[in-house]
């Protein structure tokens, strides 16, 4: 089992090796039918439920890929994950996960 974390160390568990970064990506492009309700919506103001559920889909894509990516290198966990967002060209976005894939033992 995987264990992921956000902080740099796992409660109860030693990291005895760091295997080296793990990475997932995933590339996103708005859909012309939620570009235009998102344009009525910024009249009127409120969330933009279409965009919440893209980039939440987003978010865990890129966390299974990174998941998939630490695997590749045996690894017991990852530390210190982050997430990032950038504009790839327009109308399409990438979102990165990512953190340090490790060996864990417990204590």
């Amino acid at each position: 089992m995987m264990i992921v974390v956000n902080t740099d160390y796992i409660s109860g568990y030693e990291i005895w090796q760091v295997l080296g970064i793990a990475q997932g990506s995933v590339v996103q492009s708005k859909h012309v039918g939620r570009d235009i309700m998102a344009g009525l919506k910024t009249i009127v103001g409120g969330e933009i439920k279409g965009y919440t559920e893209m980039l939440t889909e987003a978010r865990k894509i890129a966390f299974e890929r990174m998941v998939q990516d630490a695997e590749t290198l045996n690894a017991d966990g990852i530390v210190n994950v982050r997430y990032t967002t950038s504009e790839v060209m327009q109308g399409s976005s990438e979102l990165l996960a990512y953190g340090t894939a490790v060996k864990i033992k417990k204590r």
